[in-house]
């Protein structure tokens, strides 16, 4: 039995995964092309847990989704993050 080479769809279906978590940010793979979201850019994951980060969707071909993150992005934000400026905010809005 042999495996299938790394980024080949498989089933038809565009594949996403988490390759590295390191200190600055993670890689991903997504499609065939690696990506860095650094922390910096991307806080959702910093203080993420393992499961929480791997746990990533990959749709329609440019979304990606980690659900338990409540984080969806584009692919497009990950090629220009420039025309894209993300704001977070860490505070709970909780009922007043």
């Amino acid at each position: 039995m042999s495996s299938l080479k790394f980024g080949i769809n498989t089933k038809g279906k565009s594949r996403a995964s988490v390759e590295d978590i390191t200190w600055q940010g993670i890689w991903i793979h997504v499609a065939g092309r690696e990506y860095f979201l650094d922390y910096e850019n991307f806080p959702w994951f910093k203080e993420a847990t393992l499961g929480q980060i791997h746990e990533l969707e990959f749709s329609d071909g440019f979304h990606l989704r980690w659900p338990r993150l409540d984080v969806d992005l584009h692919l497009d934000i990950l090629t220009h993050l420039e025309q894209y400026p993300l704001i977070f905010e860490s505070s709970y809005y909780g009922p007043k």
